[in-house]
């Protein structure tokens, strides 16, 4: 018997799943583009407003770069660093269920919360964040404008914490001048909830990409301390890179992208890096980075994987609940995959999404509650090195349930049972575009 079904997106998915043990189904494996922008434009509380930031030079839209995503309940939320004039908010969201596909950021929490220079109540530049169980949303303000020589830093690194379900800030921290160096430039940012019945319990990690070293903050004890490794360094031989026929050398680049196992058998988790200009994976247990007094005493407790294959930089990557991570593959314009039930090897590695148009530099992937993959997309280095046309689609946004994408790679786990079910009351709308 042959059924045929006409769907869309996620529903789609969703019947495909439905149908699975009764039918042979085929299907492209792919994402859905969720969310598309020629440019970036902002929610201002009125056009005059807008109008006036355009006049002023405060808003310039052709210097807008989203670079981190998270997803909350019904937001997605976007970060814009402030490498260029005119970016009027660093950190914003977008509704889930917007009705057209390229809305503007609204600002978050406020348009306040995000002026420049303001080192106690603002939010000068932001790169990734991350959501976590008790509904906090991490943010790491560098407190910078401007990139490479440019850099400018009006405020200290600061740690800001929100609560999402009130929109207000719990806490603010601001490293310790032994945290960083002259060269620091911290990043990304992973969250390590030790018990999620306990919010106090919880970590956070900071990667130094250009200092080379790595940041612990314990929320228990609102203090921090940093590791500093050989690992965390770029590799020589790495430093070149060819994305979207544009060659460019980032050869000082150190350690980046992470990603935190779930907790293992000893209450721990498994903390996976890599510099990115790199290959090579390595890990450490996030019993040596939470003992402030391994600091000067670690070093042997870093251990060196596999390196992934040629052209396998990345510097965005996420582990599910089940163990399976995801990264960006940024020479490659694709998202790459990894069992961590298996070893670390190339020939264990796999793609989920992969398309040289729509995905020309992937910039982040996050995973959400209801057991979806999301990644953003966002031509950084023609921006960085080049010129964007802003009369195509720039930036994108995608997801996809990962018990689909994960099918038919070395990825897969017949174990996977999580079902990816958005709640209708709050997504009732995502189909109807």
């Amino acid at each position: 018997k042959v059924i045929q079904i006409k769907c869309y997106g996620l529903l789609c998915w969703f019947l495909i799943g439905l149908l699975n043990d009764h039918c042979f189904c085929a299907y492209t494996q792919t994402m859905h583009e969720h969310f598309q922008w020629n440019i970036l434009d902002y929610e201002y509380p009125n056009e005059y407003l807008r109008d006036r930031a355009l006049l002023t030079g405060k808003f310039r839209p052709r210097n807008n770069l989203p670079v981190g995503i998270e997803i909350w309940n019904d937001k997605v939320f976007v970060t814009v660093p402030r490498w260029r004039e005119g970016i009027p908010s660093t950190l914003n969201y977008v509704p889930i269920n917007s009705p057209v596909k390229n809305p503007r950021l609204i600002p978050y929490p406020s348009w306040e919360m995000n002026e420049l220079g303001n080192c106690d109540n603002g939010l000068s530049t932001v790169y990734r964040i991350h959501a976590d169980k008790c509904d906090r949303l991490w943010v790491l303000d560098t407190g910078t404008f401007g990139i490479g020589n440019t850099t400018q830093n009006p405020c200290p690194y600061a740690i800001n914490i929100f609560d999402l379900k009130t929109d207000t800030r719990i806490r603010r921290y601001e490293f310790k001048p032994q945290d960083i160096n002259s060269r620091t430039f911290i990043a990304n940012i992973a969250v390590d909830l030790v018990d999620s019945n306990d919010c106090d319990k919880a970590f956070a990690y900071f990667t130094d990409e250009l200092g080379y070293g790595l940041i612990v903050y314990s929320y228990a004890e609102n203090r921090s301390w940093r590791f500093e490794h050989g690992y965390f360094m770029p590799d020589p031989l790495r430093g070149d890179f060819t994305i979207n026929k544009l060659n460019f050398q980032w050869q000082e680049e150190g350690v980046f992208g992470m990603s935190l196992s779930p907790i293992q058998h000893d209450g721990y988790r498994l903390l996976f890096f890599s510099p990115l200009a790199s290959y090579r994976e390595f890990v450490v247990s996030t019993e040596i980075l939470r003992n402030s007094s391994k600091v000067e005493d670690g070093y042997k407790d870093f251990y060196p994987l596999q390196e992934r294959g040629p052209n396998s930089h990345t510097t965005a990557r996420v582990m599910d609940e089940n163990g399976i991570q995801f990264f960006n593959l940024i020479d490659q314009n694709a998202i790459g995959c990894w069992n961590s039930k298996t070893e670390y090897h190339p020939l264990n590695l796999g793609l989920v999404f992969k398309d040289d148009v729509k995905l020309i530099f992937p910039a982040d992937v996050k995973v959400d509650r209801y057991h979806n993959l999301w990644v953003s997309s966002d031509r950084m280095s023609d921006f960085l090195l080049s010129d964007l046309n802003f009369r195509d689609i720039n930036f994108r946004i995608f997801f996809a349930p990962i018990s689909v994408l994960i099918q038919n790679t070395p990825c897969n786990d017949y174990s996977y049972t999580l079902n990816s079910v958005f709640p209708e009351k709050i997504y009732n709308n995502i189909f109807l575009k």
